[in-house]
């Protein structure tokens, strides 16, 4: 008999077993039963042919409604050869899909006119209509397929599971027939009085029904307790952080009221507002108590978060203690660096010519500074010199000592994994308070679970004098001579004094922008714009500075420049002695240039939905309106279309984040993802199963009161350690 832990050759044979490693990194009998199935189909009910996706592994439920033979002669240097094809035609009752087959005769005499079937391949396109070449498929007969055992898939639903080219639905379905066949019961982690308040099947029956169930209920049910158990894995964890951190106390950082932040307050040239203040207040008792600060501070773009984390860290430095900013990208750290010294003046020019009797330094730290640069830097930094610290990864490195470090404000944390953020805390002697920003608004669900070790504060009130962005879609495959009228209206913004982006969405030679996020790629991008790369800001300044838009001065901005060259590109632009920066997302948060007024995304499908919100927040920030112009070929209707007019149509950032949430994976949500670790949730759904989750989190937060490593759950915490990435289960316990 088989356990959840046995390797899955020793159930099914070493040639099967080699399939599914290579296919889908499966090993072990929990890994394939935690390889759920995608769907259920009714044996009555045949697939939804329209929602299928390009380029899309697809296995499909569908009847045959037509079959056409063809032959001719194909002429090649050995001499004429018959080319055989058989054009078969399926459908859903509402809809149809084209089958061709080439050469193989033999495969579709057993398709006739009436018979259902599962067909999988991958879906092209042949003349704009959809067609699966070659597919494989599985006759329906007489309940079961035919070369099945008679008792196979009795039930009235047909698991389809996520498939690959060289592992079929119905494969996967028969080896997991094999091993639930083999499997001892599944012991259950969670007590019989937790299972029956929560009206919570056991573990046995929740993976033995989420794969054979005789019905929807059935299923219903075991997907609700596989759920559960992902929501419980996740705030076990989370609960296990939060209680690690409050028992490490942190050094008090009380206010100071002869003190840099009191100075740099009454120099502030604008009034803060009712939510910059009210955010402060509550740093400021936070920072002075031995309860270590655990705080998520999310705000629109232009909120002023910035601000509010400045005057946070001049309280520390009034305390003692060094404060470190941590953003993505060295043009960001750059900016922050700039900026943060500006609004301080002489405050920030300790030791130098002109600077203030109690000053402090700001030093920036990032990975490509010039040697002579970074020795200075750092030596600032270890020696204390440097009360405020900004940089990008470079921070973490092990080289990189602080004097006093107490306090870690991340920016864009969505940029950044729970390990990269903590890496830095550990550079403290105690436990340093902690401050995590973002610009992309958090559906609450998503703060509950991917933030579920933070409390949430909100700044959703603008400054005064932020004027309005209007935001509109050019379908330039509609309408091609708009994007003519693209290039006429920033010639027209930069003739009244002002400036503008246009950003692509790689940098050229066939190169990806390296600071860009891969997990903000929208999952139709595939689709759009088949017919060519996309635009490579190397070829589109070339282009429009020979052309369009000659006799603008016109920069160029990506992420593989030299520091020194950004640096330049970005002074200059912001300096004004540039009319229009192409660029690609490095521009996507922290640039402040209030005189630019438009905003040009070409290709704009290719980027996710806070991508292009962010996008859109970098301009409208002076006196002037702001426009935001999505230049995009996908077609009206298509899914990445509808996505670009819900942007246009809305400028409130949660709003925009539930439709992001909605349209990509949900991911690793206790790390980096870009580690390439699966995702660990599988099932929950952060938007649709917020009760589950606020359940899981209540009992998560009881299990580990006096107990954060679950010594007295043995059971509990194996089971975690096999939902949980097991190098984060290490650094739970390392911390």
């Amino acid at each position: 008999m088989a356990k959840m832990t046995t390797p899955l050759v020793e159930v099914v044979g070493d040639r099967t077993a080699k399939l599914f490693s290579s296919s889908l990194q499966i090993e072990t009998v929990a890994d394939l039963l935690r390889h759920y199935p995608r769907r259920l189909a009714e044996r009555g009910e045949l697939t939804d042919l329209a929602s299928l996706r390009l380029d899309e592994d697809v296995t499909v439920l569908a009847e045959v409604r037509s079959i056409q033979n063809f032959s001719n002669f194909s002429r090649k240097s050995s001499g004429n050869r018959r080319l055989e094809r058989a054009e078969v035609i399926v459908g859903d009752g509402r809809g149809t899909l084209a089958l061709t087959f080439f050469n193989a005769g033999w495969k579709v005499r057993d398709l006739t006119v009436g018979t259902r079937a599962l067909f999988a391949g991958k879906v092209g396109e042949f003349r704009n209509k959809r067609q699966l070449v070659n597919p494989e498929f599985q006759l329906l007969v007489g309940g079961g397929f035919d070369d099945f055992q008679a008792d196979d898939f009795a039930n009235t639903v047909l698991p389809i599971y996520p498939a690959t080219a060289k592992l079929r639905s119905w494969t996967i379905a028969k080896t997991v027939d094999t091993v639930l066949a083999a499997l001892d019961r599944v012991p259950d982690p969670l007590s019989d009085e937790l299972l029956l308040g929560h009206r919570l099947l056991s573990l046995d029956a929740a993976l033995r029904q989420m794969h054979r169930p005789k019905d929807w209920a059935e299923w219903a049910a075991a997907k609700k307790r596989l759920k559960w158990d992902e929501a419980l894995g996740v705030q076990l964890a989370l609960a296990q952080r939060r209680m690690i951190s409050r028992a490490n106390p942190a050094t008090p950082r009380p206010p100071r009221a002869d003190g840099l932040l009191t100075t740099f307050d009454q120099r502030l040239p604008f009034e803060l507002t009712a939510g910059q203040r009210e955010v402060g207040r509550l740093l400021t008792e936070e920072l002075a108590s031995t309860q270590g600060m655990q705080r998520l501070l999310q705000g629109e773009v232009g909120s002023g978060k910035t601000i509010v984390a400045l005057r946070a860290m001049l309280q520390v430095v009034d305390a003692g203690g060094q404060a470190a900013l941590l953003a993505p990208t060295e043009v960001l750290a750059t900016q922050h660096a700039r900026s943060i010294e500006l609004m301080l003046g002489e405050l920030a020019q300790a030791g130098r010519l002109g600077g203030s009797e109690n000053a402090t330094r700001v030093a920036l730290l990032t990975g490509s500074l010039p040697t002579k640069a970074r020795r200075a830097a750092l030596l600032d930094v270890a020696g204390g010199a440097a009360g405020i610290v900004v940089g990008t990864h470079a921070l973490i490195q092990e080289h990189v000592s602080f004097a006093e470090l107490g306090f870690v404000v991340v920016d864009e944390q969505h940029r950044f994994g729970v390990e990269q953020r903590d890496a830095l805390r550990g550079k403290a002697e105690r436990p340093p308070h902690l401050l995590v920003m973002t610009a992309t608004p958090i559906p609450r669900t998503v703060a509950m679970t991917v933030f579920g070790d933070l409390e949430t504060s909100v700044l959703s009130e603008l400054p005064k004098g932020r004027s309005p962005i209007s935001t509109s879609v050019v379908g330039v495959r509609e309408h091609p001579a708009w994007l003519a009228r693209v290039w006429q209206r920033i010639i027209e913004e930069v003739g009244s004094g002002h400036q503008a982006f246009i950003v692509c969405p790689r940098i050229g030679d066939g190169q990806p922008e390296s600071d860009s996020d891969p997990d903000d790629a929208p999952p139709e991008e595939a689709q759009a714009s088949t017919r060519r790369s996309p635009l490579a800001a190397t070829e589109v300044i070339t282009m429009l500075a020979d052309g369009a838009l000659a006799g603008l001065r016109l920069g160029l901005l990506h992420g593989r420049l030299a520091p020194d060259e950004k640096d330049r590109v970005m002074s200059a632009f912001s300096a004004g002695d540039l009319d229009v920066l192409v660029s690609t997302t490095v521009v996507e948060v922290g640039v402040d240039v209030p005189n630019a007024t438009v905003m040009v995304v070409l290709d704009a499908e290719r980027f996710g939905v806070s991508q292009l919100h962010q996008l859109r927040g970098r301009i409208g920030r002076g006196s002037a309106a702001g426009v935001c112009l999505l230049v995009t070929e996908t077609p009206e209707g298509s899914p990445s279309r509808e996505r670009l007019d819900a942007v246009a149509a809305t400028s409130d950032g949660f709003e925009l984040a539930q439709l992001d949430l909605e349209q990509r994976r949900e991911g690793d949500v206790l790390g980096a993802s870009q580690s390439g670790r699966r995702s660990q949730l599988k099932l929950l759904s952060l938007l649709r199963d917020a009760e589950i989750i606020a359940e899981a989190r209540d009992v998560a937060n009881d299990l580990v009161v006096g107990d954060h490593l679950l010594r007295k759950h043995p059971e509990l915490a194996a089971w975690l350690a096999s939902l949980v990435d097991q190098s984060q289960v290490d650094f739970l316990e390392k911390a």
